[in-house]
């Protein structure tokens, strides 16, 4: 096996082989091991640390090694270990000793730890551009609906009427959020570790400068033991996408809540529902139900990473050949649900006359009530009381606030006057919220043309 030499007396065993390999996932990082490579390969030649034409040789094999694996024409060696060795062995055995020239001056430490990076740093790229088609169909889908009006809830009980559009934007404000988060963790993990070697830094002349502008990093890392040994970067990127998938749970749960026959809210189509195998009338929205389940599976690979770290003493330990599997998983799993979600959204289709009726519950409009008596100079917390009293005869005597005569609404709250009875309307209520970020419909246009000029839609 690679790496033993005469140190070690015996082959190593099959099933330590097995248990300690890291190729069968690791392997998807191939371009960006070799990016680092032919990054590396330059700077040594630049340097004169190796042969410039060994340099060449190098770096050309490096390129057709990226366009075998490109073809699915590359065999990956359990017994080499990792990306990194079965990239090295092959590039060895095609051009000699030139490859073997190839890991001076660095070490799989600050490899992989830049392969890493790289990595996470590409598929925030891609997740990012995901999250912004996303927010445009969000936005898209409340700008195509945003005269509707559903009752807003607490505690899920009915509260006040808002429109939908308006609800429909809360999730735009938190997937941009996790757009900045995501980009943040960029940011901070956009530093270079190569030229960190083992843990002590390189006896030879390098450029690691160099290497970072070749890779496009921002900067160096400044602490050799740091920059091999930290995982913050997976940690960041796992925490990003747990509260993404968490957002995605919410919205899933309503989405759910709303498709039910309780509801009867929205409907999806088809091509995103599924049925039941024995119940022939069932339209199930597996989607968001899956997705909400999947949060639980990206939380797992947050706090497998916190745990693989936590006891950790510095530099580099095998352990943190576990940071892989959780984030590598953590992204595919974001990026499926972004993919799915993003077009089951696109086909929604919103039953207004439903929720206009469900947000036509009177009581929904009682703290528009106290805020007008407010208005007429009695404090609040008096206005409150008289309209809990109201609620409680509306309901004893089973008139709904919307059918009280005057006379029979001043029992309960004695300033009340004939224009309180035209005061249960939903439109009224969302059009009476003007304030900036409410739900009236001038300030919910206001915010779809926000997001219409941000997005670019």
């Amino acid at each position: 096996m690679v790496l033993r030499g005469d140190r070690f007396t015996s082959d190593t065993d099959e099933l330590v082989a097995k248990f300690t390999e890291s190729i069968s996932y690791d392997q998807r990082m191939y371009k960006q091991d070799i990016q680092g490579s032919i990054a590396h390969v330059k700077m040594l030649s630049r340097q004169g640390i190796i042969p410039a034409e060994d340099a060449v040789k190098v770096e050309n094999q490096l390129k057709d090694i990226k366009l075998l694996i490109d073809a699915g024409n590359f065999e990956f060696s359990e017994k080499l270990e990792d990306i990194h060795m079965n990239i090295e062995s092959y590039l060895i055995n095609k051009v000699g000793e030139p490859g073997k020239r190839l890991h001076t001056a660095r070490s799989r430490n600050d490899q992989v730890a830049t392969d890493v990076r790289l990595y996470i740093r590409d598929e925030i790229d891609e997740m990012d551009e995901m999250i912004k088609e996303l927010e445009k169909v969000l936005v898209t889908v409340a700008n195509d609906n945003k005269d509707a009006i559903l009752p807003g809830f607490t505690h899920l009980q009915n509260a006040q009427p808002v429109l939908f559009a308006h609800h429909i934007l809360a999730y735009v404000e938190m997937f941009e959020r996790d757009r900045t988060r995501l980009l943040d963790c960029r940011k901070r993990l956009n530093c270079c570790p190569l030229g960190s070697a083992a843990l002590a830094g390189s006896t030879f002349p390098i450029d690691r400068e160099f290497v970072a502008k070749e890779l496009n990093f921002e900067s160096i890392t400044r602490n050799s033991m740091d920059a091999v040994s930290d995982r913050d970067f997976v940690i960041e990127v796992c925490s990003a996408l747990s509260i993404m998938a968490m957002h995605f749970s919410r919205l899933s749960e309503d989405i759910i809540l709303w498709m039910s026959q309780q509801f009867s809210f929205i409907d999806l189509g088809d091509a995103f529902c599924t049925g039941s195998s024995i119940m022939p009338q069932k339209k199930n929205p597996d989607i968001a139900e899956i997705t909400r389940g999947k949060t639980g599976r990206i939380y797992g690979a947050l706090t497998s990473i916190l745990t693989i770290t936590k006891g950790l003493p510095l530099t580099y330990n095998r352990d943190l050949q576990e940071d892989k599997e959780g984030v590598f998983d953590a992204i595919d799993t974001s990026k499926m649900v972004l993919a799915v979600y993003t077009k089951m959204l696109e086909t929604i289709k919103v039953k207004k006359e439903n929720m206009l009726k469900s947000a036509s519950d009177p009581a929904l409009m009682a703290t528009d009530l106290a805020e007008w008596l407010v208005k007429q100079g009695i404090p609040f917390r008096e206005a409150y009381y008289q309209l809990q009293s109201l609620v409680k005869y509306s309901e004893d005597t089973g008139v709904p606030m919307n059918e009280l005569t005057l006379k029979q609404m001043q029992k309960s709250v004695p300033g009340a006057k004939e224009e309180c009875l035209d005061m249960f309307r939903p439109e009224s209520a969302v059009n009476a919220r003007e304030v900036y970020g409410g739900t009236a419909p001038k300030e919910v246009a206001r915010q779809i043309q926000f997001w219409q000029n941000r997005l670019g839609i």
